[in-house]
């Protein structure tokens, strides 16, 4: 047991007590793109950490969770480990592909009468790859809300919850080493002050193909001259804009319209995403990833995105076909 402690304790690589960052932690896509412009060519997989600060969880675990993790994390008798990480998300066979430019001009038709409409806020679930030097790669599963006030001020509320096991405990690695906590167990509930931000995310999105374009510029890389996005800037773009909105239906076929002009989406097929949804998927091929792109075939608005591994790296325990991440978004 002490060598399975010490290999757990060695799991996280940033610990709680750990010196921050003067401005707080960077958030997951901040930490991804700092990377990889350190690794260079070598696109490194990123251990990936959830987009704020949380409260630091398992002080009060017990003997038995910890046995639970241990059982989790190395396998129990018959060296199965029992949280494995999804599986990538698989295209129906000869399903039918529908270009994305047909499928802009679907959400443009579903648009029309503007209904529904812009939310500021959000409802997602992600499942993340966590990763050390030290320690198997494990999946941590969350469900964020983010609900805005009528005086600007939002509360965020993080729980621990896995919609593919439901009941079963879930891991988590809040500030410690990967342990179990019960499925729908709170992780955090912050409140924050009223924020009045004109700047992409916070500022309003417009719902013209050209105005949306910039704003995600501006929203990879902040102040004057973004330029042009390249296809993964923008579908880190899309994802940042996905964490602090909920888009309306003019505001999904500005998005569909944007993501048809961009290069190097290819249409796939059908998929039933992690929440049980219909889905039209489109793929992007980066280094060393994947990414895939699930539309709703009725309206165009974005249900997930997925990043899945194309190459082994043994220097973290991953294989090609690992999901890194994945988002799906409700209303």
């Amino acid at each position: 047991m002490p060598d399975e402690l010490d290999l757990l304790c060695r799991a996280n690589p940033v610990p709680a007590h750990g010196p921050y960052f003067g401005d707080g932690p960077l958030d997951h896509h901040a930490e991804r793109r700092l990377e990889l412009l350190l690794a260079g060519d070598e696109r490194r997989p990123v251990r990936l950490r959830t987009p704020r600060a949380r409260l630091w969880w398992g002080l009060a675990a017990t003997a038995v969770v910890l046995a639970t993790t241990f059982t989790a994390l190395l396998g129990g008798p018959s060296g199965q480990p029992a949280v494995a990480a999804p599986r990538p998300l698989a295209v129906r066979a000869q399903s039918t592909a529908v270009p994305l430019d047909r499928m802009a001009r679907l959400a443009a038709a579903a648009a029309t009468d503007g209904s529904p409409g812009l939310r500021k806020g959000t409802h997602v679930q992600s499942w993340s790859l966590g990763m050390s030097d030290d320690g198997p790669p494990v999946t941590l599963p969350e469900e964020r809300v983010v609900r805005w006030h009528a005086d600007d001020s939002h509360t965020e509320l993080v729980v621990a919850t896995d919609p593919r096991h439901p009941g079963r405990p879930v891991l988590t690695d809040e500030g410690a080493a990967p342990h179990l906590v019960a499925d729908g167990q709170v992780l955090s509930r912050t409140d924050y002050p009223p924020s009045w931000s004109d700047a992409p995310p916070e500022a309003r999105p417009p719902h013209e193909p050209a105005a949306l374009r910039a704003y995600l510029a501006e929203t990879a890389r902040p102040g004057p001259g973004a330029g042009t996005l390249t296809t993964s800037e923008l579908l880190d773009s899309v994802q940042e804009l996905l964490d602090h909105w909920t888009l309306g239906a003019r505001e999904s076929a500005a998005l569909v319209r944007t993501l048809a002009d961009a290069k190097g989406l290819r249409p796939a097929g059908q998929v039933t995403d992690r929440l049980g949804r219909p889905g039209q998927a489109y793929t992007y091929d980066a280094p060393g990833v994947r990414r895939m792109l699930i539309l709703d075939p009725r309206t165009g608005a974005v249900l997930g995105l997925e990043t899945t591994f194309t190459r082994d790296d043994p220097r973290y325990g991953v294989k090609a076909g690992d999901v890194m991440d994945y988002s799906a978004w409700m209303r």
